[in-house]
């Protein structure tokens, strides 16, 4: 069986090289292409990252296809409808590193509100010690705003507890069990107006697309900060840049952006961007890299050494079992 592997790393090639002996694999370290599909028509199964996206005619340039394995939870990346219509089975990695992430988010939390990375720059900068600048805020008593309580902000509200925080929460299927004294689901305009500090931990769907607008920052406390690590159409990048601005947002931590997969390939604008709207996204995103009290990283909240191998084992695990005939951890 022929094997198609995107975004393929040193860690992905030892794994599939030892374990899918007797198939075709293809590995590509780069991002799906024309170039790539038209060269590979006769694979039989993709895998494939966030970082690639595999769309309709993607999907049509490959007659042999019968399985796409997905490296990831989400699968906004793929167009499963088209792969449904032609009898395609999208698999995922359906639970991974709910504790990897959640303890990011504390990470770019601590870094904002105890001004970490302001400090670091001034010392490497000017060789200055002086604190004059640099003071920060507890997290103890403040109020989160965790909007998406499945496993990985699930994990986020008992952290949230330890530091003594107050909780409020929204998902569209509360799990009441996480609710007390200190953590109440409530509806996502309380959720905006009470917190200090809002974290995304949901799904990206077409329905909850720009879930973060100008109307949701408008409703937020003055000076409140957001975290970032589901999916960067979560929250609109325009919107943000302005409310920054303003000082309505005091600060963010972004693991995700935007049209992200267009800043890690800017080459992209080489070849023609395929909207204006999607050029304008990705200038606002380097706005965002050069303003003060923002913390970008590459997409990395799940990349721990543990959940790396986590994920990398069940998509092992995903196409040994197509290959089997019994497909298991299939996106419905």
């Amino acid at each position: 069986m022929k094997i198609l592997v995107f975004n393929s790393d040193e860690a992905v090639k030892r794994l599939y090289d030892a374990e899918l002996a007797g198939n075709m694999l293809v590995y590509v370290d780069g991002s799906v292409s024309q170039e790539v599909l038209s060269a590979n028509t006769d694979a039989e199964v993709v895998s494939l990252f966030t970082t690639s996206s595999l769309k309709k005619e993607d999907i049509e340039r490959l007659p042999s296809l019968k399985c796409i394995v997905a490296r990831s939870t989400g699968v906004d990346h793929i167009d499963v409808a088209a792969a449904k219509e032609k009898g395609i089975p999208v698999c995922n990695v359906p639970r991974y590193g709910a504790r990897t992430v959640a303890e990011f988010t504390f990470a770019l939390m601590l870094s904002l509100s105890r001004r970490i990375f302001d400090a670091f720059h001034q010392i490497r900068e000017s060789g200055s010690f002086k604190t004059g600048a640099l003071e920060g805020f507890d997290l103890y008593g403040k109020t989160l705003g965790v909007i998406g309580t499945g496993a990985i902000g699930h994990t986020v509200v008992g952290i949230a507890k330890g530091f003594g925080m107050q909780v409020r929460m929204f998902d569209l299927f509360p799990d009441q069990k996480l609710a007390d004294a200190s953590a109440q689901y409530v509806s996502v305009d309380e959720l905006l107006a009470q917190s200090d500090i809002i974290t995304l931990h949901t799904p990206y769907t077409k329905e909850n697309h720009h879930l973060l607008n100008a109307d949701s920052f408008a409703k937020m406390k003055k000076g409140v900060f957001v975290i970032n690590t589901a999916r960067g159409e979560l929250i609109d990048t325009d919107a943000l840049v302005e409310a920054l601005k303003v000082g309505q947002v005091a600060g963010a931590g972004l693991d995700v952006l935007e049209e992200e997969r267009l800043l890690k390939d800017e080459m992209e604008l080489v070849k023609g961007i395929e909207s204006i709207n999607a050029l304008k996204v990705l200038i606002k995103d380097h706005v965002l890299i050069d303003m003060p009290r923002v913390i970008i990283t590459p997409h990395i909240a799940f990349f721990s050494r543990e959940a790396y191998q986590e994920i990398l084992q069940t998509s092992l695990n995903n196409i040994k079992s197509f290959t089997a005939g019994t497909p298991t951890n299939v996106v419905q």
